[in-house]
């Protein structure tokens, strides 16, 4: 699921269905099939892969030191490796390495509990900075600083991690792009085109490592680092893609589980993941929208765009239009607008700043959007990080489960969809569509459930966001017995456990630091709504 990341995005049906009928009328007098015989055997030698990766890492520990100093963290948080295989079926195999960093808890060493690891999302985000929540005396992380070294990690073709890539991360940013949205079947066939040259560029840059690019082999990378870090149980902090991380992990290795967090969660239902799930974003998109427009037009005297949602809406189309016809600067076209705009419904934070920058241009003054909007050819590091982040969240995404093949069953979806949700729906679409021609064996996703020895997961999700739609934290909460879910009522930011909000942050850091939650689950009103 993406999240703060650039604009990239997403389960099968297609002639799979024929196979499953058919495997279930010959199910009474059939031996297993042999390929799921080989895909339980493989699955036998990746538990005993990981077993036998983790007691190594468990030996070997982590040096600690100084980071490097492009890797731009501040002292005196650390850096160190930890190597994982490539293929857990094959431990003794090639192995890459994991950039890791910390920063020790700041409490007594009679109130230190341990590891706090922490993934931001994706696929495709780095975790690196989360130490410096603790240097930059962040408040509300003050409390479970005090208990937790703070330790964040690239997960696998991410950053430091054997980064995979695509494309030339140049001409990735390179802008005007195509209007998303087609004007005819020719720009549709163009964006198709498109799509299968990037799933081929992707296998050709990085065709060894998209097999193993799957969140199972993530999570197995979780408890190798957990065992490097001399941690008998992990304690985690999953936002975004980092729940449906921290749910693969529960299933695989509940018994290995401490405390764990999820925040914005992903559907983990293997019917979602992860076709369905980013049709079921393209709505709550469009709802999130008009939250915004809605908090624009209340604000009409500070940006003068528009009394009501319908207005404010009427701009938007009018700003579309007129990107469509002549790019702004030359260089941002409806493309450059979502990419700018869809902060908006993703943060609150986002909100005043995106309106202000709306309002200037309707005033007469484009520049402060340009700026905005435009890639910064010059950012070469940016560029690469951008790159990275899109290749491994198509990887991860197309690797992990089986797509539609048939472009028929994307073109109506994605038509259906975008006559009442037209905000981001084929933007969405034209993401995925490499899934749809990935030159490597799709997985079947983990059937995420309750294992023996699982703790109580603390879940917390806002009621409408649109990143991870609230009906994922519904369904993790299902999955895992005695888990505890917290509402965040009317709200929609996407990343609620960062944010100030005393019901919640409160009952976070009491889990943290004691592993009690309420005997029920929780609502509780929403932060501060943004000012103007």
């Amino acid at each position: 699921m993406r999240d703060s990341r650039p604009k990239r995005r997403v389960a099968a049906l297609g002639s799979a269905g024929v196979l499953v009928t058919a495997t279930l009328i010959a199910g009474a007098v059939a031996a297993p099939t042999a390929s799921a015989t080989a895909a339980h055997e493989s699955k036998d030698r990746e538990a005993k892969g990981v077993a036998v990766a983790a007691a190594r890492a468990a030996k070997t520990g982590i040096d600690w030191r100084d980071c490097p100093a492009d890797w731009n963290l501040p002292t005196p948080i650390q850096c160190g490796w930890v190597s994982v295989p490539l293929d857990y079926a094959k431990p003794n195999g090639k192995q890459i390495k994991l950039a890791v960093d910390r920063i020790g808890s700041t409490g007594t060493k009679s109130e230190r509990q341990g590891a706090l690891l922490y993934n931001p999302g994706g696929p495709g985000g780095s975790g690196l900075r989360f130490p410096t929540r603790v240097t930059a005396k962040n408040p509300v992380w003050a409390n479970t600083a005090k208990a937790y070294d703070f330790v964040g990690f690239d997960p696998r073709g991410v950053g430091k991690s054997a980064p995979i890539s695509c494309a030339d991360p140049q001409e990735f940013v390179k802008a005007p792009k195509a209007d998303p949205v087609p004007g005819s079947e020719a720009d549709k066939r163009e964006q198709r085109a498109l799509a299968r040259e990037y799933a081929e560029g992707c296998y050709e840059r990085s065709g060894a490592m998209l097999p193993h690019m799957t969140t199972p082999n993530t999570a197995r990378d979780l408890d190798v680092i957990r065992a490097a870090l001399g941690e008998k149980k992990l304690n985690y902090l999953g936002v975004s893609y980092g729940t449906y991380l921290g749910a693969v992990y529960a299933t695989l290795f509940p018994g290995h589980v401490r405390r764990m967090v999820v925040d914005s969660v992903v559907d983990p239902s293997r019917q979602k993941i992860w076709y369905q799930a980013n049709l079921d974003q393209d709505v709550a998109f469009e709802s999130r929208w008009a939250d915004w427009q809605d908090w624009v037009a209340k604000n009409d005297a500070t940006y003068h765009l528009g009394t009501t949602r319908a207005a404010v809406q009427a701009q938007w189309v009018k700003l579309r239009a007129a990107a469509a016809k002549k790019p702004l600067g030359g260089v941002v076209g409806p493309a450059e607008l979502l990419g700018f705009f869809q902060s908006a419904p993703y943060y609150d934070s986002a909100w005043a700043s995106t309106a202000q920058i709306f309002s200037q241009y309707v005033a007469g003054d484009a520049q402060a959007l340009i700026d905005a909007a435009a890639p910064d050819l010059t950012d070469a590091a940016g560029n690469a990080a951008s790159e990275n982040g899109s290749a491994v969240y198509t990887a991860v995404e197309c690797t992990d489960a089986k797509w539609p093949t048939n472009w028929r069953t994307w073109d109506r979806d994605t038509t259906r969809l975008h006559r009442d949700h037209p905000f981001l729906t084929w933007s969405n679409t034209w993401m995925n569509l490499p899934c749809a021609t990935w030159p490597v064996a799709q997985r079947t996703p983990v059937e995420v459930k309750t294992g023996k020895g699982l703790p109580t997961v603390l879940i917390v999700q806002s009621e409408r966001d649109a990143a991870t739609p609230y009906g994922g934290a519904v369904e993790l909460h299902k999955r895992l017995k005695g888990s505890r879910l917290i509402t965040e009522r009317d709200a929609g930011s996407h990343g609620v456990t960062g944010l100030l909000n005393p019901c919640v942050n409160d009952r976070v850091d009491t889990y943290l630091l004691t592993g009690t939650v309420d005997r029920s689950d929780v609502t509780c009103a929403p932060h501060a709504t943004p000012k103007p």
